[in-house]
């Protein structure tokens, strides 16, 4: 159940409320317990989904979220974050014939009913030595299961908070930056040290890092991208990395209480489609601001979440769609509006997305005196650089084999920074796979 739009614009807590006791048991008994679950094949960490919806059907929480942290040292997080309805949910044999099991509210349900947040009784100790660079979801999940293997672990992280985008990327009406700290804490308490503000390459030499038995990347993808159109370097023009990090992690919403303002602008226009356009609206909007999103293709093609989508439009979020910036127009050294032009859709391509062209003479200005570009973003580069021996590929992220390995025999690679920007749960399912492709190698 959600929040209703008027009340929830005005704050930043969690506009899903989730699941009762009563509604999750409900919905778990709703199960058929498939011989051949597709569910499971499709959870990118490969949770024994029918066991922990059965144990919830029996009312035996505890033993639901046990179930799940053998896959998923993160459950709290996935529950709001993960995309079920392409992954798990997509393919429960329910939603042939009618709604499919709502797997994601059930694993936040038990891993929010959780008093403690339980963790697997770690292997033997193995002396082995493995460093983490980078404690988003990637390089979590890797330093839990190789925390759990046995290994000793510690995880460098650049910036003074632990969590990654979980931290600075996701807002926190859409994941509780108390939940993130919770995971967090269930992770050190398999053994793994987190070390912020440890910049390696910096305060931490490669020299060192090479020194680790071995080494997994989870650097995940902040370098944003960016258009390259007239006027982009105006004041007021933010990139949704630097816009989203200093509201969730450094408090700008309520400056000058923390010193790390933003504009607030009367008219904000977003550029983008995906969820992190569609977080960056919202937050905008949190600000008062009145928001306006552009979109180059139709709102069917929007790489969002269906949820996000809703969410933004019942917030008042204005969408303009088969609109395209070709430059900033600025007044006074500050933007104030954004010159587009409207595109023609022509027929879906192979890949179902739909062709675009401009349409000549359509060129329009939008007020604006606040504009985030959030068109994707690809790996920093200022690690890899430092790694000549590290080959990337022609989109700069790190070139792994199907294990998550890559060129440097004992360096690993998972997450964004691999497979470049794609979901939570995605970059948690290849540092799983890396860790257990690095284990296997510590033991030969």
């Amino acid at each position: 159940m959600d929040r209703a739009a008027e009340e929830r614009i005005r704050d930043f807590s969690e506009v899903d409320l989730g699941f009762t006791a009563e509604e999750a048991v409900a919905e778990a008994q709703r199960c058929i317990q498939c011989k051949k679950p597709k569910c499971v094949e499709g959870c990118p960490v490969g949770i024994d989904i029918p066991a922990f919806v059965k144990a919830i059907a029996e009312e035996d929480f505890k033993k639901a979220v046990t179930i799940i942290k053998q896959d998923n040292m993160l459950p709290a997080i996935c529950g709001r974050v993960c995309p079920q309805e392409t992954q798990c949910q997509g393919v429960c044999i329910l939603g042939k014939k009618g709604n499919p099991i709502s797997i994601g509210h059930l694993e936040r349900f038990v891993a929010d009913v959780e008093e403690k947040r339980e963790c697997p009784i770690p292997a033997e100790p193995s002396g082995k030595k493995v460093a983490v660079v980078g404690s988003g979801p990637a390089g979590l999940s890797a330093a839990a299961e190789l925390a759990r293997l046995g290994h000793a672990v510690t995880v460098f992280e650049s910036l003074h908070e632990a969590g990654g985008v979980l931290m600075y990327g996701i807002p926190a009406f859409r994941l509780p930056k108390d939940i993130v700290q919770a995971e967090i804490d269930a992770v050190k308490r398999l053994g793994v040290e987190i070390k912020t503000n440890h910049v390696v390459g910096r305060s931490v030499p490669v020299e060192e890092l090479l020194s680790y038995d071995a080494v997994f990347l989870g650097t995940g993808a902040g370098l944003p991208y960016f258009m390259g159109i007239e006027g982009e370097n105006l004041p007021g023009i933010y990139s949704a990395n630097e816009f989203l990090t200093r509201v969730n992690l450094m408090g700008a919403q309520n400056f000058p209480i923390f010193d790390t303002p933003v504009k607030r602008g009367k008219k904000v226009v977003v550029i983008g489609g995906g969820n992190v356009a569609m977080d960056a609206a919202r937050v905008a909007k949190r600000m008062g601001s009145d928001v306006t999103l552009m979109y180059r293709r139709t709102e069917a093609d929007m790489p969002a979440r269906l949820d996000e989508v809703r969410h933004a439009k019942e917030e008042g979020i204005t969408f303009m769609t088969a609109t395209n910036p070709v430059r900033f127009v600025g007044e006074n050294n500050a933007v104030c509006g954004v010159e587009a032009v409207k595109m023609e859709i022509g027929e879906p391509g192979e890949d179902g997305r739909s062709s675009i062209k401009e349409i000549e003479g359509s060129n329009f200005v939008v007020e604006a005196d606040v504009v985030v570009e959030a068109i994707g973003q690809g790996p920093n580069p200022l690690l890899l650089r430092m790694m000549p021996d590290l080959a990337r590929n022609r989109n700069g992220s790190v070139t792994v084999n199907e294990v998550g390995q890559t060129s440097i025999a004992k360096v690993y690679a998972g997450g964004d920074v691999a497979t470049g920007a794609a979901t939570v749960i995605l970059a948690m399912g290849t540092a799983k796979d890396a860790a257990r492709a690095i284990d296997a190698k510590l033991r030969e």
